[in-house]
């Protein structure tokens, strides 16, 4: 099967791999943390820990990008190189803060213009772009720029095109698809690259680190249909909401990726309860996020957020609640935050969602699957819950 562009992948197939166990709470000892990891079960991106790094990148260490710029006949380059690398040069520094420095982009432009040998107007950079017009506009990019650059220096690629290039409409991520002859410079295999378009100047630099993710191997988190695109996570992760106002990726996610180790997991497998305390996913260390295993490809994930960092905007602090289910695919909700504040009414710059965060004196509890979720206390960067499962 050959992924969409914004799918932005192939099934993942590696058996997870063990764990080291989780911290003990002081009152009882915890479960390992890889009894509460879950396998994707899409045949797509998913929210599981079994990616397969021969297809996606391994989101660890540093990713060498070659930013490539490039214009067409119908629409000449306008401004430098320069100007446009200044514009997506913050994603590197985003995605150091966001990974705890576990990941790093280190981003290469190359300063001149390349001459793409067809019309922006002909690539097909709609909604409906197939693998195949993608992957010629990514192999002719890769072509033109072949004599000024040795491409087996670099992992993955940014093709930015000229503001001019209003045909050029949305960003979506290439992945390679290993059954067919691909792309190849300089003894390289092209796998990975983002094709920027005119949805950069409205979602900003965030643009490049939301679809590198999707080369480490995650879902879009926002609807695919309907007018509500934001309605399973607000504006709580970018693969929600780019622009959202706590844009960093949710705890779940950074554990997936391995930026947060299984140590910093409280695993709640089986029936029981545990008392808690996280420290807030946008500084380092402490424990990060408790789960409470809830069936094969499910859980509910608690994690502390704060207005801190990439977060800074957000609109509420406190315990962020949401359910995972590996087997939903990209664009239907694979992760749905959890509103501890429905009857809040949003100020300017929020959406109800934005509000969801809860609070001490505030509980969760789902009767169909025996959860609850009870936020005891709260510190200036911590929280601290007590989680149940009958």
């Amino acid at each position: 099967m050959r992924p969409h562009p914004l799918a932005a992948a192939l099934a993942l197939t590696l058996p997870l791999l063990a764990a080291t166990p989780a911290a003990a709470d002081p009152a009882r000892p915890g479960a390992p943390a890889a009894d509460c990891a879950l396998a994707g079960a899409t045949g797509w991106t998913d929210e599981g820990h079994n990616t397969d790094h021969t297809q996606f990148q391994q989101p660890l260490g540093t990713k060498h990008v070659l930013m490539v710029f490039v214009d067409f006949p119908d629409a000449p380059a306008t401004g430098t190189p320069d100007d446009y690398y200044r514009q997506l040069a913050p994603a590197a520094d985003w995605m150091r803060q966001d990974s705890y420095g576990r990941a790093r982009l280190d981003i290469d432009p190359l300063k001149r213009w390349i001459h793409m040998p067809q019309a922006a107007s002909s690539y097909g950079f709609e909604r409906g772009i197939t693998f195949e017009q993608h992957e010629l506009y990514v192999k002719q990019a890769v072509q033109a720029a072949d004599p000024y650059v040795d491409f087996s220096r670099y992992d993955m690629l940014y093709i930015v095109p000229t503001r001019t290039a209003s045909a050029i409409t949305f960003s979506p991520t290439y992945l390679y698809d290993p059954t067919t002859a691909g792309i190849t410079a300089d003894g390289r295999r092209i796998k990975w690259a983002v094709t920027f378009g005119q949805d950069m100047y409205h979602w900003g630099y965030k643009v490049a680190d939301h679809e590198t993710s999707h080369t480490f191997g995650l879902p879009d988190l926002y609807a695919f249909t309907a007018t509500d695109y934001h309605r399973y996570v607000g504006g709580w992760d970018l693969m929600g909401d780019i622009a959202g106002p706590a844009p960093q990726h949710l705890g779940w996610e950074r554990w997936k990726f391995g930026w947060i180790d299984d140590r910093q997991v409280a695993c709640l497998p089986a029936a029981g309860s545990r008392t808690v305390r996280l420290r807030a996913v946008e500084r380092p260390g402490g424990t990060k996020i408790a789960v409470i295993r809830t069936g094969p490809t499910t859980a509910y994930v608690a994690e502390s957020r704060r207005a801190v960092g990439g977060d800074a905007r957000a609109c509420s602090t406190g315990v962020l609640i949401y359910q995972v289910n590996t087997a939903t695919p990209t664009g239907e909700g694979p992760i749905r935050v959890v509103n501890g504040n429905p009857g809040a009414t949003p100020p300017a710059g929020c959406t109800a969602l934005d509000l969801a965060a809860y609070q001490p004196g505030q509980s969760f509890s789902d009767p169909t699957t025996g959860v609850r979720i009870d936020v005891v206390e709260r510190g200036p960067l911590t929280d601290t819950i007590r989680v149940t499962r009958q």
